[in-house]
């Protein structure tokens, strides 16, 4: 399944705080970043999910799945989760990344120096190669041309609109179903810091 990214393809490796936040990705085909921590480019063409502490003992510490984005709009995070009004940062501004169906790497890139990560540029090539996180980290003159690259994409502005996509409020208790009933079979109740 991994044939669709191109090795050239920019990706942009970012933190899943959260169980809940995988299932949003997986179900609902979406990731959020807050605009005061975003990166300065987040045109890129795939996002990969580092998953911390928070997955449990056989999904922590590593990167399992990837997907394509197909774009991005700016609102708050009341507009996000609109089940959460009175959130202490139900005002502030988040980037609302719309993501195609989540892709399983076919090895996990596991983490063994770094545990804490925010985000990291790399390409397809480094991401279906990588054996370990430290292994997408992109050195000598690739780095500038990831750099020309991303300064390019910046320079266009918004390349990648808002879609279509069909809003709905998921019933709590399905929403619950589903992230109980996810593939990480840790067990925890999850809930929402970020």
């Amino acid at each position: 399944m991994n044939q669709n990214i191109r090795l050239s393809d920019i990706v942009l490796v970012s933190v899943l705080p959260k169980p809940k936040d995988f299932e949003i990705a997986r179900v609902l085909g979406w990731y959020r970043i807050p605009l005061k921590f975003a990166p300065k480019v987040i045109e890129v063409d795939y996002l990969a999910f580092y998953q911390p502490g928070t997955f449990g003992e056989k999904h922590r510490w590593r990167i399992e799945y990837f997907a394509e984005m197909r774009g991005h709009e700016l609102c708050r995070r009341s507009e996000l989760i609109r089940d959460e009004p009175n959130h202490p940062r139900a005002d502030e501004e988040y980037f609302k990344i719309q993501l195609g169906p989540l892709i399983a790497l076919d090895q996990p890139i596991v983490a063994e120096r770094w545990k804490r990560l925010t985000f990291v540029y790399t390409t397809g090539s480094y991401l279906l190669n990588a054996k370990r996180v430290e292994d997408l980290v992109i050195k000598s003159e690739e780095r500038e041309l990831l750099w020309k690259s991303l300064r390019e994409r910046a320079a266009l502005g918004n390349r990648y609109q808002a879609g279509q996509t069909e809003t709905f409020p998921l019933p709590l208790d399905l929403f619950t179903f589903l992230a109980q009933n996810s593939i990480h079979e840790n067990g925890d109740v999850y809930s929402d810091s970020d």
